[in-house]
């Protein structure tokens, strides 16, 4: 128990079959002094991991071990969650709360149970996020060999989308099955966590065996979101800070172009962020005020180099009012329809917005809409990306087209750019 009373609680992700249960199975006959309680959450209607952890631990399901079945903790079975670690706490003694979600979960939203005002957040304290990474598949799926089988209603999404989730928010990563990579291969795939999440401890392990000292009573997670940011957000804020003040604000117009039509030349388009140059690992952040050519931009994106490892951000494309939400993970590029940009609404509903949000970059010709993207990765070629990137900008003659493309064009609509 922590010093405030508060019960510690370490939260478990990773994708189907990568060592979650054998983990838990581990800490449970390791523990030494420490005691115990364990949530599983699977997604089947038989909680078949559950019975596997009250196996391995020599414990009855009713006896430390609570299970909840037939969803996913991290949406419709919230309210189940609160009400079986509360009644946990009220029920046993022990030291320590160990919750695995399932292979399908993203942790964040658990995690923010646990740390919102709530009865849960009265009795327990986040201590750790850990994501077990099954690492041939981690390495496979980044190279689009996406080997796994996904099940339920993620069984669409590419299985590299949903693992850079899971490590994007991790504290710990544990790269298990380490015995069946070769040590070139255990550098790549540490690497890729450094891109992802520069703050992840990474532990190579095999049979998900680790200390448990390692895992339980760290105290690694940090609410406070600015230090607990995955790769590409902390990037662009980092760009954001280093240019304060500057071209952000549509000012910064090339010469002779009466329009503002043109590209900043300068300011954000320059901005580079290094997460940790020794491991080749860097990043840098593209803007523009000029929209995208629907298909020479969506070009660029399906020819993503394999060097790039995450890209995410907010395109803004002719011919389309929606703000565009970019997401690349590994050989998976998705984009979807955040909703409409501001600069596109009646006055009155467009005054309203500003009036509440007196942060937001406003440019007199272009309103809020801007390109803003982030990419990420290992020894590629960034001039060469930023060239084709500006070629796929609409040219002066374009810019009142009227274009089709491969993106969603009505809000909450997605779709895919690139698939594995």
């Amino acid at each position: 128990m922590d010093a405030d009373g508060t019960i510690p609680v370490t939260i478990l992700s990773g994708s189907l079959g990568a060592g979650k249960t054998t983990l838990l199975n581990h800490l449970l006959s390791t523990a030494g002094d420490r005691t115990l309680a364990v949530l599983v959450n699977d997604m089947g209607e038989v909680n078949v991991d559950a019975e596997l952890v009250a196996e391995g631990s020599e414990l009855e399901l009713d006896d430390g071990v609570a299970e909840l079945s037939n969803g996913c903790i991290c949406c419709e079975l919230q309210d189940d969650l609160e009400t079986a670690v509360v009644r946990l706490a009220s029920d046993r003694s022990f030291d320590h709360l160990v919750v695995e979600s399932s292979g399908i979960s993203e942790p964040a939203p658990v995690a923010r149970l646990f740390t919102t005002e709530s009865r849960v957040a009265a009795r327990y304290t986040v201590d750790t996020l850990v994501t077990v990474v099954d690492t041939p598949a981690f390495l496979d799926a980044f190279a689009g060999e996406e080997v796994p089988e996904r099940r339920g209603d993620e069984a669409d999404r590419p299985l590299s989308d949903l693992l850079v989730e899971q490590v994007e928010v991790s504290n710990v990563v544990l790269l298990n099955k380490a015995d069946l990579c070769s040590e070139s291969e255990l550098a790549e795939a540490e690497e890729l966590v450094r891109a992802l999440q520069p703050d992840a401890e990474t532990i190579r392990t095999e049979f998900s065996a680790v200390d448990p000292d390692r895992l339980l009573g760290r105290g690694l997670f940090e609410p406070d979101p600015l230090n607990d940011l995955p790769g590409w957000k902390r990037a662009l804020d980092a760009a954001e800070e280093g240019d304060e003040g500057e071209h952000d604000h549509g000012h910064d117009q090339r010469p002779g172009d009466e329009h503002g039509h043109e590209e900043e030349e300068h300011g954000h388009d320059h901005d580079h962020h290094h997460p940790d140059e020794v491991y080749g690992v860097s990043s840098f952040v593209y803007r523009r005020r000029r929209p995208f050519h629907p298909d020479r931009f969506a070009s660029v994106l399906r020819d993503l180099p394999p060097e790039i490892v995450r890209a995410k951000g907010t395109a803004w494309l002719a011919d389309n009012e929606m703000r565009v939400a970019i997401a690349q993970a590994g050989p998976s590029v998705r984009a979807s329809a955040q909703g409409p940009w501001i600069a596109s609404l009646p006055e009155i509903e467009r005054d309203m917005y500003r009036s509440n949000r007196p942060d937001l970059v406003w440019d007199d010709e272009h309103g809020d809409r801007r390109t803003e993207l982030v990419f990420i990765g290992t020894d590629y070629d960034e001039s060469a990306l930023r060239a084709a990137l500006s070629e796929a900008l609409v040219t002066d003659d374009e810019w009142d087209g009227t274009f089709d493309g491969p993106f969603p064009d009505e809000q909450g609509a997605e779709t895919v750019v690139r698939e594995p």
